[in-house]
């Protein structure tokens, strides 16, 4: 949790109050319990952003092992349900609410030897869309981000030239950044988006346009 108690104290050098806490998404009694300790610390649970993920299997689907699959389903998809459901009476009860789901671009194109991977994404739109219908007359929005290639330590760690190759793919031929991300992600919990639910914003540089 290093990342993360730098940018608790980030937050708190601004005057503002912040914590952090450990929670397997996977396991819906640490959710449960992660919410109810932000809810005695803050007060409420207004925005929930659902950016766990993991990616256990690179490979063809012939060669997809049951476990790492049902894996990536408890993390990618179960764990944005478990989160969703836990902070879902809170909001109701306060009349509004924010939830932003994490995607991907291989959620609507697939993704070759990602199958695991691109099912959970592709999931996570449904989870999104349906969300967004039930939550309306709470106040609760639900959208996801779909990004594309992201410059993240991840991105950085890979293969360069399987890197250069993705890249090239988008419009700007070259990745996106992590702001870029956390642009979107502010914008959609703003009151700028209040009248926005539903979508997938993709935030991929162009990544699924036609490009040659």
């Amino acid at each position: 949790m290093v990342h993360t108690e730098e940018t608790v104290e980030e937050i708190r050098a601004l005057g503002l109050r912040a914590f952090a806490i450990r929670c397997d998404v996977t396991d819906r009694e640490q959710v449960t319990g992660a919410v109810e300790r932000t809810v005695e610390e803050l007060g409420s649970v207004d925005i929930l952003v659902n950016n766990a993920a993991t990616l256990d299997h690179v490979g063809q689907f012939l060669d997809q092992q049951a476990e790492l699959w049902e894996r990536d389903l408890r993390v990618n998809l179960t764990g944005s349900f478990n989160c969703a459901q836990a902070v879902w009476p809170h909001m109701r009860t306060g009349g509004w609410g924010r939830i932003v789901n994490m995607a991907s671009v291989a959620g609507t194109l697939g993704g070759f030897g990602q199958a695991s991977y691109s099912t959970t994404k592709a999931g996570v739109l449904g989870l999104t869309r349906t969300l967004a219908m039930e939550g309306a007359r709470s106040g609760i929005t639900c959208n996801a981000i779909v990004p594309g290639i992201i410059g993240t330590e991840a991105f950085h760690m890979a293969n360069p030239v399987m890197n250069e190759r993705i890249a090239a793919r988008t419009v700007f031929k070259r990745p996106g950044e992590p702001q870029d991300i956390a642009n979107a992600i502010a914008f959609l919990c703003s009151d700028l988006a209040s009248y926005i639910t539903g979508v997938g914003l993709y935030v991929s540089g162009g990544l699924e346009l036609f490009v040659f």
